[in-house]
């Protein structure tokens, strides 16, 4: 499961993020994190608990900025220890960074164990902290271009959101397995967010989703943004954000999850009257 958000653009970005985050708790109870970025610096915090008990107006204040990134932890890969909670945040070459991620890489111990062969030091047992050790070994000269060439290297499920210090990624996998929408406000920013209830919550106004195998990017400056694609689509979206993981108000890959789960019940009775 898992939520993820990326505010881009915004006053109090790591507002919008909380609550974004929190209408999307049922995608994950056990951890929850926000990073903000001011331009010059990333800040982090993180802990184990629900949206409304790891934040207050204190620790929003702190998270300055006009860009942020945000995660709810339901736990399949790692261990339930506050070091698997997200954002991954890390300083390398280019800067500050932070990344959270929904999916599940399939090459991630082999991955892993080459990485640590080659000197790499891990301080949690999440697949998402490969992504980020890729990102800081790519001798390129680019954000973009090393997280282009971290993607060539993992396998699996992921939507992702990457934010440097001015610039924020979405990347979706060739199979668009996870969901991934993008919102825009009335007086300009940007959003983007696991489910569209996050988007209703924030007044922010559906745009489209993120392509399978596509990367959007956020730069300041520019009231739109990039589209790059990264991989042929091939889509397989996960049949379960219909039945379950999704909120039934949210509407996923153009269907309203409620209206479609009341077509399965439909299907059911038909099939097994």
């Amino acid at each position: 499961m898992c939520a993820i958000v990326g505010v881009f653009d915004v006053k109090h970005a790591s507002k919008i993020a909380y609550y974004a985050l929190f209408s999307m708790q049922h995608r994950g109870q056990e951890a929850t994190g926000i990073s903000a970025s001011d331009g010059k610096k990333i800040r982090t915090i993180k802990d184990q608990g629900l949206v409304t008990e790891v934040f207050n107006e204190a620790k929003l204040t702190f998270l300055n900025g006009d860009m942020a990134i945000g995660h709810n932890r339901y736990s399949t890969a790692g261990s339930d220890s506050v070091l698997d909670a997200q954002p991954v945040a890390a300083s390398y070459k280019l800067g500050d960074i932070s990344i959270v991620h929904n999916g599940n890489l399939i090459n991630k111990h082999e991955v892993r164990n080459k990485l640590i062969a080659q000197g790499a030091i891990f301080q949690s047992s999440m697949d998402t902290e490969n992504i980020i050790h890729l990102i800081a070994r790519s001798q390129q000269n680019k954000l973009q271009d090393r997280i282009t060439e971290a993607l060539q290297v993992i396998k699996g499920a992921y939507s992702l959101l990457i934010q440097g210090r001015s610039k924020m990624f979405a990347v979706r996998d060739r199979y668009g397995v996870r969901p991934l929408s993008i919102g825009q406000f009335k007086e300009g920013g940007f959003i983007v967010a696991s489910e569209t209830c996050a988007l209703d919550l924030v007044d922010a106004k559906f745009v489209r989703d993120v392509k399978p195998g596509e990367m959007i990017i956020f730069e300041h400056g520019k009231n739109t943004f990039e589209s790059v694609q990264l991989f042929e689509p091939d889509p397989h979206v996960c049949a379960f954000e219909f039945i379950y993981f999704a909120r039934p108000d949210s509407v996923i890959e153009g269907k309203n999850v409620y209206e479609t789960r009341k077509k399965m019940g439909m299907k059911l009775a038909e099939l097994s009257p």
